[in-house]
């Protein structure tokens, strides 16, 4: 079994926001797979489904972002799934819009979500889908910059991205993590460039 995470906030004041790439990339999983619809459990909303033959679940925390290692931890729990079933979406400053890399294990880098994961009994070692965001540019707007919604400039890409997420999903299934970081940056081709300059340059788009 497969456990597909978003990460985000809830609710519609957050829908848009960069911080909540990671709900976007699951929905588009979900619409692209045909999994059933969306019910409340494990403190977030889970739909079931398959992924190249690979049963599959996709959650998204409801408890906001800072605690979302009690609704995955209570998945992965209950259906005793190891780190390495568990692939968490999210987005990561530290990537220029639109850039996509896979990695397994590792420290927070300073994002609430992943340090919640850490600290749940998940432990460190589930596999990371980071999505870029781009950086601000500075360590004291990241904040806002993360609870912004992305601009219509960034529409282009985003949509590419989270498309590109979905269509390659049976690698993922296949846990060939590196294919699938290859696949999506190949259906979704983004400029490798200093996130902070790509972040600053369209920040009044």
């Amino acid at each position: 079994m497969l456990l597909l995470v978003g990460l985000g906030n809830p609710g519609p004041k957050y829908a848009g926001n960069r911080h909540n790439i990671g709900f976007m990339a699951v929905d588009a999983i979900a619409r692209a797979h045909g999994f059933g619809p969306w019910k409340k459990k494990f403190q977030g909303e889970l739909a079931e489904g398959h992924i190249d033959g690979v049963r599959t679940l996709l959650l998204k925390p409801q408890t906001f972002m800072n605690e979302s290692g009690r609704s995955v931890g209570e998945a992965a729990n209950f259906h005793k799934l190891n780190a390495t079933d568990i692939v968490v979406f999210y987005d990561e400053i530290d990537l220029a819009p639109g850039r996509f890399r896979m990695k397994t294990g590792g420290g927070a880098a300073g994002h609430n979500g992943i340090r919640s994961m850490i600290a749940s009994s998940v432990g460190e070692g589930f596999r990371r889908a980071r999505m870029g965001v781009g950086h601000p540019g500075q360590k004291e707007l990241v904040h806002h910059h993360v609870l912004s919604d992305f601009h219509k400039a960034d529409t282009d890409w985003l949509q590419k991205l989270l498309d590109a997420c979905a269509k390659a999903a049976p690698l993922l299934a296949k846990g060939e993590d590196e294919k699938y970081q290859g696949e999506v940056m190949r259906l979704a081709p983004a400029e490798k460039v200093n996130p902070r300059q790509q972040a600053n340059g369209g920040e009044g788009a």
